[in-house]
């Protein structure tokens, strides 16, 4: 009889942004876990330096032979995620244990921005034991949770960690949804577009822009404080009027700054803006200060 246990895939829809003068974020959803008893093999355990490659590419290969053939894009092995499903995969192979998070390790957001160099706005992971990959994967579709995440059409990039120890396959397959990577100047491009296109909306000329030199680093000072209301933004704030806020796509301005930005005293704007991975933001978030005179 084939050997199979999965437990509850972790979902994480996008994390909540913060906007203006709101801060937030998504929580990784507890795990839980299901315990193991030894395996009753005469094949010792593997070292925890040592993992099935060959499973994990089986599993990469399976994965994506699935998407396809509900016409669904591939997705990019990613070398960080590919890091974090590893490491998880030995902790649980360590714990005899499936779990989405263990006492003392990190969420599934903390595990995937500290591997990654990919900006991710979701996330989210499979774990199973099993015997081999082809089952592993077989199982892992007929499980509706799994089966959501491995054909999610919002994921691009996955990691994937698989630990043998006996006859059986610790498996962790950990997704996300990789962003463009933006230069500085490309954010503040982009973030410049949108202020135009809010202006043309609300019947009001362009804006002309301008390059405050203290703007990036009030942009900085709230990234490195972990929040909006820092004191370079007060200061700015003493002789312009400034929209602070956080998002994976800094385009997409906080939702009250059409109204700001449809007044006809304004003249001109200037955008600050620093890229950051915090505790509040793990898999990395952009910080802006956009100052209107």
């Amino acid at each position: 009889m084939a050997l199979v246990l999965l437990i509850g895939a972790a979902t994480l829809q996008p994390s909540s942004r913060a906007m203006a003068a709101s801060e937030g974020g998504a929580a990784a959803q507890s795990g839980q876990h299901a315990t193991l008893k030894p395996a009753a093999s005469t094949t010792p355990d593997i070292p925890f330096s040592d993992y099935d490659p060959q499973a994990e590419q089986q599993l990469l290969d399976l994965a994506n032979k699935s998407r396809a053939q509900v016409g669904m894009s591939p997705l990019t092995l990613d070398a960080g995620l590919s890091q974090a499903a590893r490491a998880h995969a030995e902790a649980m192979f360590a714990a005899h244990q499936l779990s989405h998070q263990f006492d003392g390790e990190p969420s599934l957001p903390q595990r995937l921005g500290n591997a990654t160099h990919s900006t991710l706005d979701r996330e989210g992971e499979n774990v199973a034991l099993d015997i081999d990959a082809a089952d592993g994967h077989k199982h892992l579709m007929l499980s509706p949770p799994h089966r959501a995440n491995l054909l999610n059409p919002a994921y691009n990039v996955i990691g994937l960690g698989v630990v043998r120890s006996g006859a059986r396959l610790y498996i962790v397959q950990d997704f996300g949804h990789a962003l463009p990577n933006y230069s500085a100047s490309e954010v503040k491009d982009r973030i410049a577009a949108t202020v135009a296109r809010a202006r043309h909306q609300a019947g009001q000329p362009d804006l002309i822009r301008r390059d405050l030199s203290t703007a990036d680093d009030a942009a900085c000072s709230m990234a490195h404080a972990d929040k909006l209301g820092t004191a370079p933004v007060h200061q700015l704030a003493q002789h312009y009027t400034v929209l602070t806020y956080t998002s994976v796509h800094p385009e997409t301005l906080p939702a009250d700054a059409g109204r700001v930005l449809a007044s006809h005293n304004l003249k001109s704007f200037s955008v600050g803006t620093c890229y950051a991975r915090t505790e509040t933001y793990p898999t990395g978030v952009y910080w802006v200060v956009l100052s209107l005179e």
